[in-house]
């Protein structure tokens, strides 16, 4: 049987405000543990939470970015359930009355092919505690100091057909959240995280299979991984002759696995109900017409304006704004390099990005600043440099060497472009190897590689690429 598998993804970003969701205790990370939660977040008899206006305004710029509703009238409501990071004993969040609803994103697919996926709602709500369970001989600690951090909820429609689907819309979205400011994107501590809905059913059938929640996801890989493992283990339990229970399921990255970790609640089984202790949320439109105004140029809007500005390619375009980092850098590099785009997009693509995955270093860390990287470029496109010496002056950089220019002087690579000294050196390679001339001469027209190969060993790569082609074919040509 044919089986179709259907996704939604429900993501959590932890908003970037410096105090809590309901109280002014700090959301900094790395904090001693139980050190930055106060009476607020615990719940203690007395206190009463206020509303941080900020993650108001993050909330309606999130909604503004993804085509979707900002409701001007949201409820706050407590969900109730236990779990020993919640000391509460509820977690206030939005439940029939969301901040945002009924929006979408537009997901790059192989080739210039896109999709749409909607957004069901995105809903504000504070997070819970985290449970530790490494180093307590088998028993488990419980730090608060997260208790309270704002959380934005976005939940996605099923639209997705297959993890690579769901892996580009959740790039997507981290993507925005930090073009928007709005969230730091940090996967390894937490604050950008999913849970992946997955079911499958018969292909052509509209009905809904069970679906199962992979649960506290937080990277891209993972999440490809989790996700094409359980749809091969539903379809084993089908093909079997069992039923795929709904249910809440963790993955396991080092067995690369699923295992059960409770069944599925349902809406009911939390008892929503309004808060009483904080009031409904009302947005006049003049709010979110000034939320508007501070919207940054968005990742579609940026790439659409590099393809026209700097004659790139869709895909180049989309990779250079895939973080607002690298878009920053690229044109600072363009700026730098004198205006033309293509070669800059190489290089931020390529030899930059290469080495900064091999140290493992973000954008921002580069040692090679884009005036430096700019300078590099300006001698590629003057003929001082080949782009082989500029590989070599890139390392220099790279290690604290100087500018391009001081490199070049000291080390001596200064490109030869005079043709003379260019034709005297060819013309002795080719008294050298009188067999693979005659060889070129018969048709064997690959052979000019080795001679160029050659004549770029003789001068230790310092030709001028071009002019040793042309020269090299002109004095066979004579023969």
């Amino acid at each position: 049987m044919e089986w179709e598998v259907v996704i939604g993804l429900e993501i959590h970003a932890q908003l970037a405000t410096r105090s809590k969701i309901f109280s002014g205790a700090s959301t900094a990370y790395g904090a001693a543990p139980n050190t930055q939660a106060c009476a607020v977040d615990l719940g203690l008899p007395g206190v009463l939470p206020v509303l941080n206006a900020e993650v108001v305004r993050m909330a309606a710029k999130f909604g503004l970015a993804t085509h979707s509703t900002v409701a001007p009238r949201s409820v706050f409501a407590r969900k109730n359930y236990f779990y020993p990071d919640l000391p509460k004993g509820y977690q206030i969040s939005q439940y029939e009355l969301p901040i945002v609803h009924d929006g979408y994103i537009d997901i790059d697919l192989e080739g210039d092919e896109t999709k749409r996926i909607g957004i069901t709602r995105a809903h504000l709500e504070e997070d819970a505690g985290k449970s530790l369970h490494e180093d307590f001989h088998g028993e488990t600690g419980i730090d608060l100091n997260r208790a309270g951090t704002p959380l934005l909820e976005i939940v996605s429609e099923p639209d997705m057909r297959s993890a690579k689907e769901a892996v580009a819309y959740m790039k997507k979205i981290h993507a925005l959240v930090r073009y928007l400011d709005i969230c730091d994107g940090n996967m390894q501590e937490g604050s950008f995280r999913c849970d992946a809905n997955v079911s499958i059913r018969p292909k052509d059938q509209k009905e809904l299979g069970t679906r199962t929640e992979l649960k506290n996801i937080n990277s891209f890989r993972f999440v490809e991984r989790a996700i094409n493992y359980e749809i091969e283990r539903q379809i084993d339990v089908i093909e079997g002759g069992g039923e795929v229970v709904q249910e809440t399921r963790l993955y396991d990255a080092d067995k690369n696995e699923t295992r059960a970790m409770r069944s599925k609640e349902e809406a009911n089984d939390y008892r929503y109900f309004p808060d009483p202790d904080l009031l409904p949320v009302e947005l006049d439109q003049v709010f979110i017409d000034d939320v508007a105004k501070t919207l940054p140029e968005l990742p579609e809007a940026k790439r659409d304006r590099f393809m026209k500005a700097y004659g790139l390619s869709r895909h180049d375009a989309s990779v250079l704004t895939g973080s607002r980092e690298m878009a920053d850098f690229y044109e600072a590099t363009v700026k730098a390099a004198g205006g033309e785009g293509k070669l800059p997009a190489n290089w931020v693509m390529g030899e930059l990005s290469g080495r900064l995955n091999k140290e493992g270093k973000d954008i921002d860390e580069s040692p090679v600043s884009p005036d430096l990287l700019g300078g590099l470029l300006q001698r590629i496109s003057d003929g001082t440099i080949s782009g082989k010496i500029a590989k070599q002056v890139f390392e220099a950089m790279w290690d604290g060497e100087g500018d391009a220019d001081a490199i070049i002087e000291k080390k001596g690579l200064k490109q030869i472009t005079d043709t003379g000294a260019i034709e005297k050196i060819v013309r002795g390679i080719l008294d050298a190897n009188p067999k693979q001339v005659e060889q070129y001469l018969g048709g064997q027209e690959k052979l000019l590689g080795f001679f160029v190969g050659q004549v770029m060993k003789a001068t230790q790569g310092k030709a001028n690429p071009g002019e040793v082609n042309k020269i090299i074919k002109q004095l066979l040509s004579e023969n």
